[in-house]
């Protein structure tokens, strides 16, 4: 008798698993064909405008080195690889004498439309530099990129041409010993840059808030130091020489974010270590802020468990719903309060990189998510971030918190990582 029962308990069990799949199957398909409605367009309209250049967007007449980054899979698909490569020489060729890398170039006659401080090269005559040193993302980014170009065209020749005395190769090398001797700390092994919300490149202490300066409160985030882990993986793979110098450093990174940056406790990533002192009045609680951003480049740099991945993502949809906001997109949650950043751009709350909603970013979770295996959730968040460039006819910069396009038009990055994002799809599809 006891044995008639188990296998029927078997056989229910069995029914019931194969039910729930079933249900989970279906709710895939139906999220699924929400998505694919919007990616055929989604898809043409970026090939579209990737065409027209490679500066950031409409408001930028430079191309970033950061942005570069997150649209140059797109960018291989309209231009030969000979134009890729050569975006990637001219930031050899302004690579300044301590090997730090800028944040972009301008054509020298565009000089006087753009309000930077630029830098120029005898290598490069025809461009301006710009750096906004307040972040420390232009290195690992330049790697990165080099990292892609191979990855989409297979020419890993461009490791050996040589810009300067320098090998490309030597260049990268050259880039990341800049951070180890000029954005290191030696007390929790990690790298610096100045305070700023997440990602971005404006401090608080500052009306325009780009520049290093007496002002400045150094501080330790995720973002920065995840975006080193990911370059030095790059870096490793490319030039395997240099596995025996990088890779205990890589390791030590990754343990020191465990070690200091993540809160075991609350399972996030608090939002900054100080130096010295914080930029903000000392009954604020910056703790309570949920940085989305580098949560997701620290997925991507392999920081994070798989449990700690969902985990994560269920905390990004709960903040998302508690802003009132459209997509995981959100910078931040909450944001600063009104006049914590000088910066007008900042203010008020949900501005720009103070709780505006990035694609940008976003994006990059939901290739994050494709890769861990949350299909479903991957297609839940993304169909916010594709319906509305349907909705506006393109991409921008960053949106509202009640989902207004802001910023600058024709933005590539949020072009870049959807393309990336969809081609992911439509691979998995495949298998």
């Amino acid at each position: 008798m006891k044995s008639y029962y188990a296998s029927l308990l078997g056989i229910l069990f069995v029914f019931t698993s194969t039910a729930q799949v079933k249900k989970e199957d279906d709710k895939i398909q139906t999220v699924k064909a929400q998505n694919e409605i919007y990616f055929p367009f989604v898809k043409s309209k970026a090939l579209e405008v990737m065409k027209t250049g490679f500066n950031a967007g409409d408001g930028y007449s430079e191309v970033w080195i950061r942005d570069y980054n997150t649209f140059i899979e797109l960018a291989a698909q309209v231009y030969p690889k000979e134009v890729l490569k050569e975006n990637l020489l001219v930031f050899c060729r302004m690579q300044e004498n301590d090997g730090n890398i800028i944040d972009g170039f301008t054509p020298i006659k565009k000089v006087g439309e753009v309000a930077y401080d630029f830098s120029y090269s005898k290598l490069e005559p025809r461009y301006a530099g710009h750096k906004n040193t307040v972040e420390t993302d232009q290195e690992t980014s330049f790697v990165q990129a080099v990292y892609k170009y191979i990855q989409f065209t297979g020419d890993k020749t461009i490791l050996s041409e040589k810009v300067g005395g320098k090998t490309v190769g030597e260049r990268l090398e050259w880039a990341m010993d800049f951070l180890m001797k000029n954005r290191y700390n030696t007390k929790y092994g990690l790298i610096i840059g100045a305070t700023t919300a997440d990602w971005g490149d404006v401090q608080p202490e500052h009306g325009w808030g780009v520049d290093l300066d007496k002002n400045t409160h150094m501080a330790i985030d995720i973002y920065d130091n995840a975006m080193f882990i990911i370059a030095l993986n790059n870096l490793i793979e490319m030039v395997p020489a240099t596995l025996q110098k990088w890779s205990p450093i890589k390791k030590e990174i990754a343990q020191n974010c465990r070690k200091y940056l993540w809160d075991k406790k609350g399972q996030k990533f608090i939002p900054h270590i100080y130096l010295k002192d914080s930029p903000f009045p000392a009954n604020f609680d910056e703790n309570a802020i949920y940085y989305f951003g580098g949560t997701a480049i620290a997925i991507e740099a392999g920081l994070l468990s798989k449990k700690e991945v969902k985990v994560s993502l269920d905390e990004m949809v709960k903040r998302v719903k508690q802003a009132g906001a459209a997509s995981i997109g959100l910078t931040l949650y909450p944001p600063y309060p009104n006049g914590y950043f000088e910066n007008k751009i900042m203010n008020p709350i949900y501005s720009y990189q103070n709780g505006g909603d990035w694609t940008w970013f976003g994006g990059r979770m939901i290739q994050q998510l494709i890769k861990y295996g949350f299909i479903k959730e991957a297609y839940e968040q993304m169909l916010p971030m594709v319906k509305r460039v349907k909705d506006n006819n393109g991409f921008y910069e960053w949106y509202s918190v009640d989902n207004k396009p802001k910023g600058s038009g024709t933005f590539r990055g949020e072009a870049g990582v959807l393309y990336t994002a969809i081609t992911m799809f439509e691979k998995m599809k495949r298998k």
